[in-house]
């Protein structure tokens, strides 16, 4: 079997800024509530005509991954996409941005597995390559949030931490052994589904209902979130996936040189940092720019962290994920 590894990688966000007290000034919050509470101080939200879209966000930070990879859109074999706001209900994004980079008719998989949906599409990309099937995947996280939020007090526990952005990665076929990506560990636990969770729109609650039942003070297109839950579970989870992954590289915790977590909260990374008792250079955080981006957290992190020197040749790089679903899932790379 052949390994595969990360050849390129392309970040893009908005340029529209939404600082904390910008949110103030539309619903009832303040920046030292958020900041306390999530470590966000500002995000990054599509400004209406501003061209961006899912699907248009993941093709800017894709070509940019490319030309990273030096790699040409027609050496593109399959492209897989994840999100959780794509920009049809259907078709999917990686049809869209097959089409809008011009790529031939290669095969385009959507993931929907929310916060952990990058590594998940990560974990595809890899088992392609490493059985000889394709020679380089386009992998895209990118998210729309804004377009589907509450901006009134009755959302502001979920409002105020989403942002918008995408990352991509181009994972490239290598013969070169223990490097590129050594493994990846999924998980689910869907007795939990509804505890992070948009129910409607849906095929069981669709745009009849929707309109028969409008107004309404319940209303099931905005997402719910039962924070305290999804705390508790995101800690537990994290740490099990990280060691996971860790033992079945034969590595301790002392071998990580980057942990780069999915950007949920700040406070989760800070405990899961405190727990494995890893500095400050060892844990890779963009959230306080950003917000939970969601499918395009780590890849904009893991993007950001390589450009300014912090993930470098050798290095053994983490990635780890826990999020709606309950879905939880980390890699393990060496890069």
């Amino acid at each position: 079997m052949y390994t595969s590894r990360i050849t390129g990688m392309g970040k893009y966000v908005p340029e529209n800024v939404v600082t904390n007290d910008d949110l103030s000034k539309i619903m009832d919050t303040n920046d030292a509530w958020i900041q306390e509470r999530t470590g966000i101080k500002e995000r990054r939200h599509i400004k209406k005509g501003d061209g961006n879209s899912t699907a248009v966000m993941g093709v800017k930070a894709a070509e940019i991954a490319l030309e990273r990879a030096n790699v040409s859109k027609d050496d593109i074999e399959l492209i897989v996409f994840a999100t959780l706001s794509p920009d049809y209900y259907f078709p999917g994004c990686g049809v869209q941005v097959q089409d809008l980079m011009g790529i031939h008719t290669c095969p385009a998989l959507d993931v929907r597995n929310q916060c952990s949906g990058f590594i998940y599409a990560l974990s595809v990309a890899d088992q392609f390559i490493k059985t000889g099937m394709y020679k380089n995947v386009l992998v895209i996280g990118s998210e729309n949030h804004s377009g589907g939020l509450d901006f009134t007090t009755r959302g502001r526990n979920v409002s105020v931490i989403f942002g918008d952005g995408a990352g991509a990665a181009v994972v490239s076929r290598s013969e070169k052994e223990g490097h590129g990506i050594l493994s990846t560990h999924l998980h689910s636990e869907g007795k939990h589904a509804l505890e992070l969770s948009l129910k409607g729109p849906s095929t069981n609650h669709w745009v009849p209902q929707l309109i028969e039942e409008n107004p309404q003070e319940d209303i099931p297109y905005y997402p719910y979130m039962n924070g305290q839950f999804v705390f508790k579970n995101a800690v537990v989870r994290f740490s099990e996936v990280i060691m996971e992954g860790l033992k079945a590289n034969g590595l301790e915790v002392s071998d990580i040189d980057m942990l780069v977590p999915h950007q949920a909260n700040l406070r989760i990374s800070q405990f899961i940092q405190r727990k494995f008792q890893l500095t400050d250079d060892k844990v890779y955080n963009n959230i306080q720019k950003y917000g939970n981006t969601t499918a395009a957290s780590i890849p904009i992190a893991l993007c950001e962290a390589w450009e300014e020197g912090k993930v470098k040749e050798g290095d053994t790089v983490v990635l780890a994920a826990f999020g709606s679903g309950f879905t939880w899932a980390s890699a393990v790379i060496k890069w």
